[in-house]
């Protein structure tokens, strides 16, 4: 099974669902600012996820198009915002939505995805019970999702952050929309309660693991393939599982948190944080998430859609970017 290719399948649908459920129209700024980032395409893996969860209980893709739209604009709400509180002027290698029109732009841009996914949410044709809990359940994440970047910010100003509270920012602030998207797919797919809550737990795990390894990649990847600037999580002094490692073992890098670094001073950082281990620490504690999310799917039958949700899985850990 090619997995790029089960995802292209199935998010085709989603950006044209993306197109017809999110349309331009007045002030047209805006909407073209909101559409901006949705429009450049990205993995499509949250709602490629929602699309899955329902196929894997026996419901199919037109059942949770909308839903699966829904969760992507919230994720790409949270960028364009995390964007102007990172500073980051790159996004899938273009200028950010910040950059391309201006911070209180993409302010209202994220603030449009944000209150769009709702209302698209609760169109869905579907189980009216079955709907207001999954509008429960995406409202719920995003206020975890804003504890989560809380928490990642104020970890730039404190030293002494564990493993444990870093864990914790990220399942807020990346995996519990992943999870959210396994469960909503399966409500809205006619799941059972048990069935729905293993498949957040699914996401919930595998989310985590893939936020473990997008720290690695932001070290280890080329600037041309990663879509942004390399090592910026060391620039901007990101407290990361790597960083936390690299501390514990008393390593210490001189651009930590210096806000920029020439790209010999990037690579003597990298080439510091594998010979200490961290890297490859991060790199197995991804490994152990993402097994323990596959591990969830066993109470599901067998079925195509399972099977792509069990290479999603490895894919998070497998991917270049």
């Amino acid at each position: 099974m090619n997995v790029i290719d089960e995802i292209k399948k199935r998010s085709v649908h989603v950006d044209k669902a993306i197109g017809e459920l999110l349309p331009i129209t007045q002030p047209e700024e805006l909407y073209k600012a909101s559409r901006y980032l949705p429009d450049a395409g990205g993995k499509r893996l949250r709602p490629v996820t929602v699309i899955l969860a329902a196929e894997a209980v026996g419901s199919n893709l037109d059942a949770v198009l909308p839903a699966a739209v829904a969760v992507e604009l919230v994720h790409n709400f949270t960028l364009i915002h995390d964007d102007i509180m990172d500073k980051d002027e790159i996004r899938r290698g273009m200028p950010a939505v910040h950059v391309k029109w201006s911070k209180a732009g993409a302010i209202l841009a994220g603030d449009t995805l944000y209150s769009k996914s709702f209302e698209i949410l609760s169109r869905i044709k579907a189980d009216p019970v079955r709907i207001v809990k999954s509008i429960e359940l995406l409202s719920r994440t995003c206020t975890e999702i804003c504890e989560g970047q809380w928490m990642d910010i104020d970890f730039e100003n404190r030293d002494d952050v564990e493993e444990g509270e870093y864990l914790e920012m990220v399942e807020k602030k990346t995996s519990v929309l992943y999870a959210t998207s396994a469960e909503i797919g399966a409500l809205l797919g006619g799941a059972s309660d048990e069935v729905a809550e293993a498949l957040y737990e699914y996401g919930r795990l595998i989310g985590i693991g893939f936020q473990i390894y997008d720290d690695v990649l932001d070290l280890i990847t080329p600037e041309d393939v990663l879509g942004k600037v390399r090592g910026s999580d060391i620039m901007e002094g990101k407290k990361t599982v790597i960083a936390i490692h690299a501390q514990n073992h008393g390593v210490n890098l001189d651009i930590f948190g210096s806000g920029s670094a020439t790209t010999s001073q990037i690579d003597e950082a990298v080439k510091i944080l594998e010979d200490s281990g961290s890297i490859g620490y991060a790199t197995d504690l991804a490994m152990s998430y993402i097994q323990q999310g596959k591990a969830k799917l066993d109470i599901l039958e067998d079925s195509e859609a399972k099977d792509v949700l069990l290479a999603i899985a490895d894919y998070m850990i497998e991917r270049s970017y």
